[in-house]
């Protein structure tokens, strides 16, 4: 396809992943000049693979959501009741490709927002293509194998982070945790596929879970907050629970 691979060990990669629709979609990304070359793998999720990449020798990240195999009950729960994506079509692969551009769109959003998250490129059908958050071709870890030299510092940016994306880009994380963090200066939040707008019907439950997951992994590192006390700054409701 034009492509340079990087690592022998892609051509090692699952059926599941390089389908005829992923090939096609990689193809003309490749002929649209977004990638120049592929590298090995930086995660594998539940719906997704990422890929180290270059672009004119820059760093780039690609995720490719699996058609084949990508959870479409977890996902549907997701897109049903976003207003951007009322037209979506029930198939699989229809709903993928929404998802896609969902994560894209809620990159946008939060990075609009002055959130630390990945820079969305492109999307193309089941591909998206952010900047590259790490050093050399190592991605950054995750927040859960950092040994944090002020917990306390980074607790109160992750916080922040929940009340402007909340208040500022009109989203709720809903996967937050220490698996979708990534650490180096500073947090910053990835995976946001399954992000959904503050009028969304899930919003509100979906802000508490990500809130308690944070205070959870948090409250052995530092003081924290109550789980109340941080949804009702954020949202400014009084409520025992959402």
């Amino acid at each position: 396809m034009g492509v340079r691979i990087k690592d022998a060990n892609m051509l090692k990669v699952r059926e599941d992943v390089f389908d005829e629709v992923t090939l096609l979609a990689l193809y003309k990304l490749v002929h649209k000049k977004w990638l120049s070359a592929i590298g090995g793998s930086i995660s594998t999720g539940k719906e997704a693979n990422v890929f180290y990449g270059e672009r004119d020798e820059a760093g780039i990240a690609i995720k490719i959501y699996r058609i084949r195999t990508a959870n479409f009950t977890t996902m549907s729960s997701y897109i049903t009741g976003d207003r951007r994506f009322s037209h979506v079509k029930k198939a699989k692969k229809e709903l993928i490709f929404a998802w896609t551009k969902k994560e894209f769109s809620n990159l946008v959003r939060a990075r609009d927002a002055g959130i630390a998250v990945p820079e969305p490129l492109v999307w193309d059908r089941n591909i998206l293509i952010m900047s590259f958050l790490g050093e050399g071709e190592r991605a950054y870890p995750q927040l859960r194998n950092v040994e944090l030299e002020e917990p306390a510092e980074t607790y109160s940016q992750i916080v922040r982070s929940i009340d402007v994306l909340y208040n500022k880009a009109e989203l709720v994380h809903a996967d937050l945790s220490e698996f979708n963090i990534l650490y180096s200066d500073k947090p910053y939040l990835i995976d946001m596929g399954q992000s959904v707008t503050r009028d969304h019907p899930r919003a509100l439950p979906f802000l508490m879970r990500d809130i308690k997951n944070i205070n959870r992994f948090f409250k052995s590192r530092c003081e924290v907050q109550k789980d109340t006390e941080i949804f009702h700054a954020v949202t400014g409701l009084n409520v025992a629970e959402p």
